[in-house]
C-alpha cells in the first residue's frame, strides 16, 4: 500500500524562539472540545469574536510579549516546556543544517487546508509540540525563572493543572536565545501545522507569518511518554501475515493469548484475530524500526489485502475493531525516543502514525494572534 505522504521542508538553524503576546482562554474553556472545534473552522470574523470574548472575560490577553515556561500535569505526569513564536523563515538543504526535525510525512492537501484556515483567522490556535535534550545551562536558567511564583495557576476543564511563568526580562530572553540557537528540536506533535507554517511563510514573507507557535519540551528534564500506535489490517487474516513472514524469512510462532501479549515488545509484534495469536520476531538491521519492516516488507507481501489500515492508540481499541474473518490486529511495541532520533538523523521518516507522544497540553492555554505583531494600520 503506497502512501501519499511527503517529506515536509526543513527549517535551518539557528533555532529561534521569539516573544509573543499570548491569548489564553479562561480555565473553564481550556481543554473544552467545543472551543478547539471552533478554532478548527475558518472564521473571517474571528478577530472581532476574540475581542468580544475578551470584553466578556472569556479570554485574556497578556499585556506584552514574552517567552513562557509552561508546566502542565496530567494523571500525575508533569511536563514542562518553553513556549514562543518559532522562526520558520529559513530553509535547510543539508541534513546537518536542520533546526526542526520532522519524523513523519505530511499530506500536502491537509497542510494547505490548515494554512488557509490560519491565514483566514490570522491566528495560531495552539503550539506544535517539540522535544529536545536541552543544554544544561538552559535547564538551569529556566529553573531560576521558576523560583519566582508562577504568573498563572490553572486547573482547566479537562483536569489538567497548569503553571505558567512569563519571561519578559530582555537579558533573560537574550540568554535563552543564545543557548537555544545551536540546538535542534524533534517534532513530537503537529507535523501538518508545521508544514502549514512553512506554506504561510512562503505566501507572506517578512511578516508575522515568518513565525509559528511552538512549545519545546526538555526530554531530559520532564520527558514525554512515547506510546505505540496499533494497526488493524482489514481484509487480511493472521494466516496471510504468517505466510508473508515465511516468504520473507521472518520467524513467527503460534501462541496462547497470554503468551503472545507477554512477549509484545522490541522486535516482536503480536498479530491476532482474537482467536488465533501469532508472534512475529523481527531481525532489525542497522537503525530500522518495527513499523518500517511492517509497512515496507510485510504488508506489501500479504496475499490478501489489506483493503485499508486503521490506527489505534490502545490494544483494546484495535482488538475491538477486529471483525470475524475480515480483519487482523497488529499490536506494536512502543518505539523509543532514541530510535526516533536515529531514524531522523539518517534522513528517513517513520511510517504514518507510528509514534504517540503523551501527554499533550490541553487546547487554549496559548493562542498567538498575528494582529499583535502587525503594523497598526492607523
Amino acid at each position: 500500500m503506497e502512501s501519499a505522504a511527503v517529506t515536509p521542508p526543513f527549517v535551518a538553524r539557528p533555532l529561534r524562539l521569539a516573544p509573543f503576546r499570548a491569548l489564553r482562554l479562561v480555565p473553564s474553556r481550556i481543554g473544552d472540545p467545543a472551543a478547539s472545534r471552533l478554532f478548527a473552522r475558518p472564521y473571517r470574523d474571528l478577530a472581532s469574536r476574540l475581542q468580544t470574548w475578551e470584553a466578556r472575560g472569556m479570554i485574556t490577553h497578556d499585556p506584552g510579549p514574552a517567552l513562557y515556561v509552561h508546566e502542565y500535569t496530567v494523571d500525575g505526569i508533569t511536563v514542562r516546556g518553553l513556549v514562543g513564536a518559532i522562526d520558520v523563515s529559513s530553509r535547510a538543504v543539508r541534513l546537518e543544517d536542520r533546526a526542526i526535525l520532522p519524523h513523519e510525512g505530511i499530506y500536502p492537501a491537509q497542510a494547505d487546508d490548515l494554512a488557509d484556515r490560519m491565514e483566514q483567522m490570522r491566528v495560531n490556535p495552539g503550539p506544535i509540540l517539540l522535544v529536545q535534550d536541552s543544554p544544561a545551562a538552559l535547564r538551569a536558567l529556566l529553573a531560576q525563572v521558576r523560583r519566582a511564583g508562577p504568573d498563572h495557576e490553572i486547573t482547566d476543564r479537562s483536569g489538567q493543572f497548569h503553571r505558567i511563568w512569563a519571561i519578559t526580562d530582555p537579558s533573560v530572553i537574550a540568554e535563552v536565545a543564545e543557548l537555544i540557537a545551536p540546538t535542534t528540536a524533534l517534532i513530537a506533535d503537529g507535523h501538518h501545522r508545521y508544514a502549514a507554517y512553512l506554506r504561510l511563510q512562503q505566501r507572506d514573507l517578512g511578516t508575522a507569518a515568518d513565525r509559528g507557535l511552538a512549545m519545546i519540551v526538555d526530554q531530559t528534564d520532564t520527558p514525554l511518554f512515547l506510546g505505540a500506535i496499533h494497526r488493524v489490517l482489514a481484509g487480511s487474516s493472521v494466516h496471510d501475515v504468517e505466510a508473508a513472514a515465511r516468504t520473507l524469512g521472518i520467524r513467527t510462532t503460534l501462541r496462547s493469548h497470554e503468551e503472545a501479549v507477554a512477549l509484545l515488545g522490541p522486535r516482536t509484534l503480536v498479530v491476532t484475530d482474537t482467536e488465533t495469536w501469532l508472534t512475529v520476531h523481527l531481525e532489525l538491521e542497522g537503525d530500522r524500526v518495527e513499523a518500517e519492516v511492517l509497512h515496507d516488507q510485510l504488508v506489501p507481501s500479504l496475499g490478501h489485502g489489506p483493503s485499508r489500515v486503521t490506527f489505534h492508540h490502545t490494544a483494546q481499541e484495535a482488538l475491538a475493531q477486529v471483525e470475524p474473518d475480515h480483519g487482523t490486529a497488529v499490536l506494536m511495541p512502543a518505539p523509543s525516543v532514541a530510535q526516533v532520533q536515529r531514524v531522523v538523523a539518517s534522513g528517513r521518516l517513520f511510517p504514518e502514525k507510528a509514534t504517540s507522544f503523551q501527554p499533550k497540553p490541553a487546547f487554549g492555554a496559548f493562542i498567538r494572534s498575528w494582529r499583535d505583531e502587525e503594523p497598526d494600520p492607523t
